[in-house]
């Protein structure tokens, strides 16, 4: 292992185990070092990688904090790497949406209110019949982004709007070129919303599995 890493597991080490906790300053860099027997540099090489994960938050003149390690703010270092992907993983981002929402639009079933119940369809009725595709795809983004938040996992809801960025373009694309995909998108919307207001979970579940994989199909087949 090489010594920057090993310096790493060991800060993780001490956060895992409860030494140090959401908020806590690390202790002074050569305390620091030598309770860890590290070296200041890998020590310091360490800080600098932890911090670029969100992990931790070096303040200049004041210390080095662990971060509140809230899943949406370490998450984002995967929203990063996702930003980088080719336009052939596409078709992999899709399969791995397929996987998880249908399972938070399920949760959602179960704990989703009636005025959260009630926005979704004031955002479908705004949109009327025939919106604009970049209407449409905004419109989706929002109303899929508001069922996965309304399930309660913080986790899915920050993996999957991770997951989202990659998946737009080829939203867009399909909704330009294929005749019936806005209409269809408006359908399977009204749709997941009815099985939510009737407490359907894997009628909600089984209509976000069609909604995503109608994509993933399509996309598939223009590639």
């Amino acid at each position: 292992m090489a010594v920057t890493d090993e310096a790493i597991e060991k800060i993780k080490g001490m956060i895992v185990s409860g030494a140090l906790g959401p908020g806590d300053r690390l202790p002074k860099e050569s305390e620091l070092a030598t309770e860890l027997g590290l070296s200041r540099n890998s020590l310091r090489e360490a800080v600098r990688a932890l911090a670029l994960i969100r992990v931790l938050d070096v303040r200049q003149g004041d210390g080095t904090y662990v971060t509140s390690l809230d899943p949406k703010l370490l998450l984002e270092a995967m929203s990063f790497v996702v930003d980088f992907h080719r336009d052939d993983t596409v078709l992999e981002f899709l399969a791995v949406r397929r996987i998880l929402e249908p399972a938070a639009t399920a949760m959602a079933g179960a704990r989703i209110t009636e005025e959260e119940l009630d926005a979704l369809g004031r955002q479908l009725d705004a949109l009327g019949t025939e919106p604009s595709v970049e209407e449409l795809v905004a419109a989706d983004l929002e109303f899929h982004r508001r069922i996965v938040a309304a399930g309660g996992n913080t986790v899915l809801c920050s993996l999957l709007d991770g997951l989202s960025g990659p998946t737009t373009r080829a939203r867009v694309w399909r909704g330009l070129t294929q005749q019936d995909a806005v209409s269809r998108t408006l359908h399977e919307h009204r749709q997941i919303l009815a099985a939510l207001r009737a407490r359907d979970a894997e009628a909600a579940r089984s209509w976000s599995t069609v909604h995503i994989a109608s994509v993933e199909q399509w996309l598939r087949s223009t590639l």
